[in-house]
């Protein structure tokens, strides 16, 4: 399992550029594609909002890939 640690600048980021930023995928728009695929999961919940508000404390996951949120 690929584990990421991602540190917020702001209060949240979008879950689909969230996925572009730790490199899961090459945009933004492959992000949304994943998300509406239903591969993606936020805190153990399937997530199909693709700009779902994504705040520290927060854990993705997508396949093999862990990312943990932090402030």
């Amino acid at each position: 399992m690929q584990q990421f640690e991602f540190k917020l600048n702001g209060e949240f980021i979008e879950l689909n550029q969230l996925l572009k930023m730790v490199g899961v995928c090459d945009s933004g728009g492959a992000g949304k594609k994943l998300v509406a695929e239903g591969v993606v999961s936020v805190d153990g919940h399937i997530e199909l909002r693709k700009t779902c508000k994504i705040r520290a404390g927060s854990v993705v996951t997508l396949g093999d890939v862990r990312i943990t949120v932090l402030a």
